[in-house]
């Protein structure tokens, strides 16, 4: 399950405003939204689900099951982005957001293996937070009132499922792209992609 946003000037990327304008930051998280599900789409035996804040584009590929985003905060919208994705497809679900373009499908398939012998499946992001969750069984109280985009957002959600009572499996920590640090960063290392290409054309037209 992935969780985005529609890449539209104005409401993504904002803290890439500036040195980016609003266009320039809409089409780097364009590139980075098309390449993690192009990477989702390669995970082999796995239903594929898009929970988005607006509508899809040619950015889509074909085989997701598009869900609106209901909620206030973060916190809600995960929790009704798990709660919503299983009751489409009964099965144990892992979400990740729009920001890491350079998680590969194996990486993700890792994830999906991991729950067979695990409650939850857990991946730091650098910056404090998560860049991924998968839960066997979704549970809303398993993150409502979990304070979000905060630099201890990652260490308060792992506490509260460990203490739960459920066993976690960690994955790597990644970057989430939040900088233009972090976008020339994660950019390097996937210089094949959309989102590195987006990023270069960028630089290419200042």
């Amino acid at each position: 399950m992935v969780i985005a946003k529609e890449p539209v000037p104005g409401k993504v990327k904002t803290r890439l405003v500036p040195p980016l304008t609003p266009d320039e930051a809409a089409a780097l998280a364009g590139a980075a939204l098309e390449d993690t599900l192009r990477t989702v789409a390669r995970v082999p035996d796995a239903g594929r689900v898009l929970v988005l804040d607006g509508a899809p584009g040619a950015w889509l590929p074909t085989g997701f099951t598009v869900l609106p985003q209901r909620g206030g905060g973060l916190d809600e919208r995960l929790a009704a982005a798990f709660e919503d994705a299983h009751r489409v497809l009964p099965v144990p679900v892992v979400l990740i957001g729009m920001d890491t373009p350079q998680v590969a499908a194996d990486l993700l398939a890792d994830a999906l293996s991991l729950l067979a012998g695990h409650d939850a499946v857990f991946g730091p992001a650098s910056d404090g937070g998560f860049w991924l969750l998968g839960l066997r069984v979704p549970d809303a109280a398993l993150l409502l009132g979990v304070p979000m985009s905060k630099p201890t957002t990652g260490e308060i959600q792992l506490r509260r499922l460990r203490e739960a009572g459920m066993s976690v499996a960690l994955m790597p920590c990644l970057t989430d792209v939040d900088t233009m640090a972090d976008a020339v960063e994660v950019a390097a290392m996937v210089p094949r992609s959309r989102y590195a290409a987006a990023l270069s054309g960028i630089g290419a037209r200042r």
